[in-house]
């Protein structure tokens, strides 16, 4: 990153900020606070694009963990009200916390597999407690950007990105499907809903001007929700069943801190940081049009990492930035940091009043994956953009390349490392650890053309 970008980001006053430009160009700036009639809906758009995504992992996890339906929902609800207070500390900032840019926090899909043998064999306290160390973890990491920067150029921040992208991409089909354990997966119903989200979500941000282009995501998805309606698959019985508020209890299902567990999930808290790194960088890219400065890498790792660690102590799992909404603030082309915060005001108050996480849960599954998909493409077409920053040499490419392989190859043929042992396995099997390890790994061995190494030890990178 060049010296500007990072070390001397233009900053413009209040009033500066609220007038500078016009359309489009004041919507790419981060500062800019639209009127509340754009600024809430389209802070709900976010919220929609998460939502059954954050509460996927407690299902899953409670699921094998064999909870009972009351501990389910008490674990659905804190994942709600936490992926909110983190969404505000990330976007609004506290002190030196925060990227102070349009991310949208929630739970991590990526410690799930290391999660739910621990879950299993030593209980979700045992989660709990290692996800709290492996927060901090991360927070050193990035209390320490600076100077670990020299392991995340262009070439491997720009490979996070595309590989988050192509990795979620089955998981968004997946959703086009009906969702994955659907009986009916794969039905001509949910093909047709997701098909018509997804040709309605192009049409009108191709096609559409203003507000009606921005909140292309939620026009796309109301507009399959009503069509859901008569093919039977809006269920609102979730919605008359939920309670209308509850508090957030800490300590509720209890903290224990077992070695194994502990180093599990801090490995796997520490390769997040990549993948952290990746979202920043494209939020501000996709969004912003600039590269993030250090300032901004490193609140915003350190966010995610004390996020993880609050979010332990009341019964949530580890956060992170969501890619989705990466790829949706690409996709609008609006970067209002505060847009997002409104966003992480309703997931807030969808934390404390659980009929509201009910309502937005109702939404099918296929009408959000013919959203998400659309999200999903344009995080790894941000993954592109950030390595047209890299000089596209032998040696970043096969850096892309083996990234690429290990990411792609390794999740698809598990039977290569069936004797592994299970967290070696689990790892392997994520498919972005691996990919994310290769790419910082060979940018470290690998060597450099000498513009490319005086380019590394610049002050600005």
């Amino acid at each position: 990153m060049s010296q500007d970008s990072t070390s001397a980001p233009r900053r413009l006053g209040k009033e500066s900020r609220r007038h500078a430009g016009t359309g489009s160009d004041r919507l790419r700036d981060v500062d800019y606070l639209p009127p509340l009639r754009k600024a809430i809906p389209l802070g709900i758009q976010h919220v929609l694009a998460m939502f059954v995504s954050n509460a996927a992992v407690p299902l899953i996890i409670a699921g094998a963990a064999g909870l009972s339906g009351a501990d389910t929902v008490f674990l659905v609800q804190m994942a709600m009200f936490v992926a909110g207070i983190a969404t505000l500390v990330q976007t609004l900032g506290i002190g030196p916390l925060g990227a102070r840019l349009p991310i949208v926090m929630g739970t991590s899909f990526g410690f799930v597999p290391v999660m739910i043998p621990i879950a299993t064999a030593q209980g979700l306290p045992a989660v709990f407690g290692g996800a709290l160390v492996g927060g901090l973890a991360m927070a050193v990491v990035g209390l320490c950007y600076k100077r670990l920067s020299v392991f995340f150029p262009p070439v491997v921040s720009g490979t996070f990105v595309l590989l988050i992208g192509i990795l979620l991409l089955p998981v968004g089909f997946a959703y086009v499907g009906g969702g994955v354990g659907a009986e009916d997966f794969g039905a001509p119903h949910h093909l047709l809903l997701a098909a018509l989200v997804f040709a309605v979500t192009v049409a009108f941000h191709q096609f559409c001007r203003g507000f009606l282009s921005e909140a292309a995501v939620l026009i796309g998805i109301l507009v399959g929700c009503v069509a859901a309606a008569p093919m039977g698959l809006l269920d609102f019985s979730p919605v008359a069943e939920a309670g209308w508020f509850q508090l957030p209890i800490p300590f509720e299902i209890g903290l224990a801190f077992d070695p194994a567990a502990i180093l599990a999930i801090t490995l796997m808290a520490v390769v997040t940081c990549a993948e952290s790194i990746g979202d920043i960088s494209g939020t501000a890219i996709g969004g912003a049009e600039r590269e993030p400065t250090a300032r901004e890498l490193s609140g915003g790792v350190m966010a995610d990492g004390l996020s993880s660690s609050f979010a332990a102590l009341f019964g949530a799992f580890p956060q992170i930035s969501f890619s989705q909404n990466v790829g949706l603030v690409a996709l609008t082309g609006v970067a209002s940091r505060f847009v997002v915060a409104i966003g992480g005001g309703f997931l807030v108050l969808a934390g404390l009043v659980p009929k509201l996480g009910a309502l937005v849960s109702a939404i099918p599954a296929a009408a959000l994956g013919g959203a998400v998909i659309i999200m999903f493409g344009m995080i790894a077409s941000a993954g592109v953009k950030m390595l047209s920053h890299a000089a596209f040499n032998k040696r970043n490419m096969l850096i892309v390349g083996i990234s690429l392989a290990l990411a792609i190859g390794l999740p698809a043929q598990s039977g290569l490392y069936q004797g592994a042992p299970q967290q070696i396995g689990v790892l392997l099997e994520s498919g972005l650890i691996p990919g994310a390890l290769a790419s910082i790994i060979l940018n470290l061995i690998l060597p450099r053309a000498d513009d490319e190494a005086a380019a590394a030890d610049s002050p600005g990178t």
